[in-house]
């Protein structure tokens, strides 16, 4: 068992030393290996994962759009405060958290790259359910995911090159036509939602409601499926340093969105949603582009790494929702204040909370 491991472990290591990537060979790492990762998932496996990945992120795209209300865009465009200092945080934040974890646990070629998409994903549509359970604003979560989504089509290629000339022998290491290709496809079905919600919006709850039931099951075919074949090459994803860094990135992410809106003196709703919105990915997209833009001869099981990002970035959410909620209920009532007012000639006083 441990032979088969160890030679599991020297042929994923070989795998992420040299990548085939639109046809050409790139040598990612210093280390001058010509061995390929063989792949452990069949041609048909492998297609079925990559299709279920893609029909998640679009019905992921089409939910999210039937919660966007075109009038609230606009209210919160005319007057983009919140916004500009959410869009910020997310493009700044995170993807220099992802990059600052990738350098300090010395990650690999492949593993630094992922972590990098990761962090330079816009918000998910789970950052609008914790907003409101932590009781933040509504309409600025939403607007900030749409926001950070049509920017995300520019931004992402960006801070992906720029970023990954901090590393030897990465820039080349990055297909920017696939992810340029995955981010338009999740424009089209996002716009499809926003399309329904503003003709027919009686079946966006129930479109919604839906898709979170496909979702839910796509997600639990896709972990058998990657179970059965990615085997004893898991261990490559629950590495201390990948786990590490997926445990790391949300909460720097929750911690300086909160500290940054705080500097620029928003109110408390708000700094609550800024910072759920920054440490929230969406991880939907970064799996996409992981499984699709990438040969499974290269990225092996680490499209995997975005789930282990999810369980860090719900259960560290969950944590500040549970401690504001207890604070919220230890917290002292307000006190009444008086207010005068003029009756019948006669200043009388009643108390208002």
């Amino acid at each position: 068992m441990n032979g088969t491991m160890n030679q599991t472990e020297g042929q994923y290591r070989d795998g992420y030393e040299t990548a085939w990537i639109g046809g050409n060979t790139y040598n990612i790492t210093p280390r001058n290996v010509t061995t390929g990762f063989q792949s452990p998932f069949s041609p048909v496996m492998d297609m079925a994962i990559s299709g279920i990945t893609i029909i998640i992120l679009f019905i992921t795209m089409v939910s999210l759009g039937c919660t966007m209300e075109i009038s609230k865009i606009k209210a919160h465009i005319l007057k983009p405060k919140g916004v500009v200092i959410a869009v910020v945080a997310q493009f700044g934040i995170m993807p220099l958290t992802a990059f600052s974890l990738a350098k300090i646990f010395q990650l690999g070629a492949i593993e630094a790259v992922t972590v990098l998409i990761c962090g330079c994903c816009p918000g998910g549509n789970l950052s609008n359910i914790f907003a409101l359970a932590l009781k933040g604003d509504m309409n600025l979560s939403i607007v900030m995911t749409t926001c950070s989504t049509v920017l995300a089509l520019g931004m992402m290629p960006l801070l992906l090159f720029l970023y990954c000339h901090g590393f030897n022998n990465l820039e080349n290491a990055v297909p920017y036509t696939g992810i340029t290709i995955a981010l338009i496809m999740t424009l089209v079905p996002c716009a499809i939602g926003i399309a329904i919600n503003h003709r027919v919006p009686q079946y966006s709850q129930l479109i919604i409601k839906v898709g979170l039931s496909i979702l839910l099951i796509a997600s639990v075919a896709i972990g058998v499926m990657s179970g059965i074949s990615i085997g004893g090459t898991v261990w490559v994803v629950l590495s201390p340093q990948l786990m590490a860094a997926a445990a790391l990135m949300p909460l720097t992410g929750y911690l300086l969105g909160y500290t940054m809106s705080t500097i620029f003196k928003v109110n408390h709703q708000c700094r609550r949603t800024i910072s759920m919105e920054t440490g929230c990915q969406n991880i939907q997209l970064c799996s996409t582009i992981l499984k699709v833009a990438f040969p499974p001869e290269v990225v092996g099981p680490l499209y995997l790494f975005p789930l282990i990002y999810i369980i860090f970035q719900g259960g560290e959410a969950l944590l500040f929702i549970i401690l504001f909620r207890c604070y919220q209920s230890f917290k002292p009532p307000a006190e009444a204040k008086p207010v005068y007012m003029a009756v019948a000639g006669k200043i009388e006083e009643i108390k208002v909370l």
